[in-house]
């Protein structure tokens, strides 16, 4: 069936779209050539960290030729949500370092640590508190070979994790425990990566009103990040499967303010989410200010971002 560029059907299939030009809601282009490229090898280096942690046991740099026993008897983890939550994580680590961030990454959805550990890896944190896990090649294969595999680590964020506070692997917890670790501490920005399976549970469908529970001088913030990639374990999931208009008069209920970042093409889409989380955090800050300096306290509608 094909259908013309202005019909209900291509507007309706274009809005579940996550391929072409990035489509977001902020546009902007505040990344230079220099910064984008270096995102773009950070980025990739995480994402062959994460593939290296779910297939690997040896050869960790492929120097030799691939071979049957340079890969894990049984693969237990998947790919999933690792690209998502390596970007998202990516791009607010950018704005922590520029702004001096005072911020904690919440990751939600299921076997989603190879995103988290791939950063902690690069980032030189996991060998100060593992000093196995050396920047060489010996160290490389301990980190591929001990993933989701027996006497190792878990495939979820556990308590071994550095800076985790949420495992992520009952799924549906993660906004609930965002919301809890900002509470009290004013200066905190916890960003909640929710994948789009986690978000049918009960307690995740649930924490969404947990917004209305902050108060904007004495606590910090959460920034969620709803992951559309469109499945869970086994099939697609509902609300990668609504239009993107009922998906945002969703979130406006629930009392966010919604901010789409929707595209396959990498370059636009570093330059969207770049753009979309500066906008996301100086929201934050504007509301957080009007209440400190009013010294009235009011139920602000906080920003979260949909990635798709």
């Amino acid at each position: 069936m094909t259908t013309s560029p202005t019909s209900p059907r291509a507007a309706a299939d274009e809005s579940l779209s996550a391929y072409g030009q990035a489509r977001s809601t902020i546009a902007g282009n505040p990344l230079d050539h220099d910064t984008l490229q270096r995102l773009e090898k950070y980025w990739n280096a995480s994402l062959y960290l994460c593939l290296g942690m779910l297939y690997l046991q040896g050869n960790p740099l492929l120097r030799e030729k691939l071979a049957r026993h340079h890969l894990k008897p049984r693969f237990l983890g998947h790919w999933g949500s690792a690209p998502g939550q390596s970007f998202a994580y990516l791009h607010f680590n950018r704005l922590i370092k520029q702004q001096d961030l005072d911020a904690i990454f919440i990751s939600g959805p299921g076997h989603g640590a190879p995103a988290v550990l791939s950063h902690a890896y690069l980032e030189g944190t996991y060998g100060e508190i593992y000093p196995e896990i050396s920047n060489d090649v010996a160290g490389l294969t301990r980190f591929f070979k001990q993933f989701s595999f027996p006497g190792g680590i878990g495939s979820h964020a556990t308590p071994e994790t550095p800076g985790s506070i949420h495992e992520g692997g009952e799924l549906g917890y993660s906004l609930s425990h965002a919301f809890g670790a900002v509470l009290d501490r004013p200066q905190l920005i916890a960003l909640a990566m929710v994948g789009d399976g986690e978000a049918e549970t009960g307690p995740l469908a649930t924490s969404w009103h947990s917004n209305k529970f902050l108060n904007p001088i004495t606590d910090g913030a959460v920034l969620p990040i709803l992951h559309l990639n469109g499945y869970k374990i086994n099939n697609p999931t509902v609300l990668a499967r609504i239009s993107r208009a009922e998906l945002e008069a969703l979130f406006i209920g629930y009392g966010y303010t919604p901010y789409f970042v929707e595209g396959s093409d990498r370059v636009s889409m570093h330059q969207a989410m770049a753009a979309t989380m500066a906008h996301c955090v100086a929201e934050i800050h504007n509301h957080q200010a009007q209440a400190r300096q009013s010294g009235q306290a009011f139920r602000p509608r906080w920003p979260m971002i949909v990635l798709r």
